[in-house]
């Protein structure tokens, strides 16, 4: 990889990383379901007007709009309010690793390797420590809320790949003309509509920095340069990087919010990341890694070795 493109990739996590920051300073005041409906109004309007409709059925576009807006971004930023501390969220989010490799399973038939399954079982050794342990940064109703948005990243790749798109960037703009009004509605749903009315009497400068950061650097700028990155190098040598968005949101949480981890969290969370990471890697396996693959292997019995 080219020292500049690795620098803009960098660059690109730390604006992921500090944009849980972003969510939590919107979420401290407002509704979480209007700033993420606020946001992705904002991360639309006017760039559709300048990019083309993608070449798909528009089924494909309301359904990723209603599952990346409401299903991932709605129900992160509900965690955060939920008590979930910002560091915290993004590090359980890294979560929607092991619920992409579940779905490759399930509908792709996909075989789970030997090292996949020790990250797995680091993985989520890991995440256990961490709820267990927790100092007040880890809540039920910020995990369950957490989990689900997990859920939903699978589901959403699902519906690009099925839908034939060869534009990723265009459809990820034209699938979110269709996440604001689910979120709103739903909003609207828990909260009645007087909900609207206090969110626009109380929005403030914090809920513009909120919204604001997300919609264009988060939004536009990060998933333009990952898109473009993604034309130029495979998979395998990007996912692990993203890896970084996690160490970046846990500096950002604690330079502005003062969050801290307990040392088992400490301890936890660098294990869960490296069971992603096992996951994620599709390099050549260390000797000293290999025998506990191996050991894997023969415990899994039926699945074949990638």
């Amino acid at each position: 990889m080219k020292g500049r493109d690795l620098l803009l990739i960098i660059l690109v996590m730390a604006i992921w990383g500090f944009n849980f920051s972003m969510i939590k300073l919107g979420v401290t005041e407002m509704d979480p379901l209007l700033i993420a409906a606020a946001r992705f109004f904002c991360a639309t309007f006017p760039i559709i007007f300048f990019i083309r409709r993608p070449n798909v059925p528009w089924r494909y576009l309301l359904a990723y709009g209603l599952v990346f807006g409401t299903g991932i971004w709605g129900m992160a930023s509900s965690s955060i309010s939920f008590g979930l501390s910002s560091g915290m969220a993004s590090v359980l989010l890294q979560l929607d690793v092991l619920t992409t490799v579940l779905v490759g399973v399930l509908f792709y038939k996909e075989i789970i390797s030997g090292r996949m399954w020790l990250g797995i079982t680091i993985a989520l050794a890991g995440l256990l420590v961490s709820i267990m342990y927790t100092n007040g940064n880890v809540t039920l109703a910020g995990t369950i809320l957490i989990l689900i948005s997990a859920l939903c990243w699978p589901l959403a790749g699902v519906i690009v790949r099925q839908s034939g798109t060869r534009s990723a960037f265009a459809f990820n703009i034209w699938g979110m003309l269709f996440a604001p009004l689910p979120l709103i509605g739903l909003s609207v749903l828990l909260n009645g509509v007087e909900i609207l009315e206090i969110t626009y009497q109380q929005w403030n400068t914090n809920a513009w920095i909120s919204v604001l950061f997300q919609a264009y650097p988060t939004t536009l700028f990060g998933y333009w340069v990952w898109n473009k990155m993604l034309l130029r190098y495979p998979m395998s040598q990007m996912a692990p990087l993203t890896l970084l968005v996690s160490v970046f949101a846990l500096v950002s949480g604690y330079l502005i919010y003062g969050e801290q981890l307990s040392i088992a969290q400490w301890i936890s969370c660098g294990a869960f990341l490296i069971g992603i990471g096992l996951v994620l890697y599709q390099g050549p396996v260390p000797h000293s890694v290999t025998k506990f693959v191996r050991v894997g292997d023969r415990l899994k019995g039926g699945f074949s070795v990638r």
